[in-house]
């Protein structure tokens, strides 16, 4: 089963590129291993209680882990559910996706957790964000569809327009809209509220758009998990694109979140073993993380901390974080 993740990303993945070796950038970050063993976390979002929490897609968990690092972990009632994306609620709880178990999950900051099936079956959720009308938003990877949820369970779902699509990661939008990625279609996606869905090509064929946020400059910032490249798409469409140094054949920019210093930041995929920043000109700094890299897991999503710190998973079974202190300013 660990393989069938891989089904959803295009042949693309499988090319190649040649790019010059970049330096990577000293930096002081920590980690803090999960309490279990080859948990490999995926999601992370900070929480209404002062802890940043997250999702442990093989330890079928949802974890906790407090800014002095303690972690607790609150295994799911579904067996096998592969919990992937979180994000906190605007009922002071958090809510995540289940991959294989085809639901979408609530936890509450003691612990509780309640599952609610999605309509669609084999749907795969995986990207999940608090919505603008006080409902939750997530992508259904193999359903093809944008759904909504209620605080109280209740789902309504929206397909893509494009065929096989892959919607992945969303985020909201400035402009009272909801923006997703769309792994396999390479476009990026506008919903509204209403439901009403437009589609934005990608420039660079075969990008595969990955993760998104809103930026500090009230744009939208993806990744381009197939093309070593950071995107920056405005609420009317425009994109941009901003090329991400690389040692090897691919960086895999993957999680991107707005950091407490006005640019952003996003994980690179296997074998790289970095974190990176972009300002919002497109200056690109990487920074390495000790113990990964080369095969040895690396990191995946990140979140802003309550803390001042960054925060993101690592899929080898831990917890990283960037102090405030040791932050740059921005350039």
């Amino acid at each position: 089963m660990k393989d069938k993740r891989k089904l959803i990303l295009p042949a693309a993945l499988l090319m190649g590129w040649i790019g010059t070796p970049p330096v990577a950038q000293a930096q002081a970050i920590n980690s803090y291993a999960t309490p279990t063993s080859a948990s490999e976390p995926k999601g992370i979002a900070s929480g209404p209680d002062g802890a940043l929490w997250f999702t442990e897609l093989y330890g079928n968990n949802i974890g906790r882990i407090g800014t002095d690092g303690t972690i607790v972990e609150y295994p799911l009632p579904t067996g096998t559910a592969w919990p992937y994306l979180i994000a906190s609620g605007p009922d002071g709880a958090l809510w995540f996706t289940e991959e294989l178990g085809d639901k979408i999950g609530r936890i509450g900051t003691d612990g509780t957790i309640t599952e609610y099936p999605v309509t669609t079956t084999a749907s795969f959720p995986v990207g999940i964000t608090a919505g603008p009308d006080g409902a939750l938003w997530f992508t259904e990877v193999y359903g093809n569809n944008i759904g909504k949820i209620t605080t109280g369970g209740t789902i309504t779902e929206y397909p893509a327009p494009t065929a096989s699509a892959a919607p992945f990661a969303i985020a909201k939008g400035p402009d009272g809209a909801l923006w997703f990625t769309e792994l396999a279609g390479n476009n990026v996606g506008r919903i509204g509220t209403d439901g009403t869905i437009t589609e934005y090509a990608v420039p660079t064929p075969g990008a595969s758009p990955y993760g998104i946020a809103l930026g500090p400059d009230g744009n939208l910032w993806f990744t381009e998990w197939a093309r070593n490249q950071v995107g920056q798409i405005t609420t009317g469409g425009a994109v941009t694109e901003f090329p991400v140094p690389y040692a090897g054949s691919f960086a895999y920019p993957g999680g991107i979140a707005t950091g407490p210093d006005g640019a952003l930041w996003f994980t690179e995929g296997p074998l790289q073993g970095q974190i990176e920043r972009i300002t919002t000109g497109g200056q690109v700094t990487e920074y390495a993380v000790p113990g990964l890299g080369g095969g040895l897991g690396y990191a995946a999503w990140i979140a802003a901390g309550p803390d001042g710190a960054l925060w993101f998973t690592e899929e080898s079974g831990g917890i990283g974080r960037v102090p405030a202190g040791t932050v740059p300013p921005q350039m």
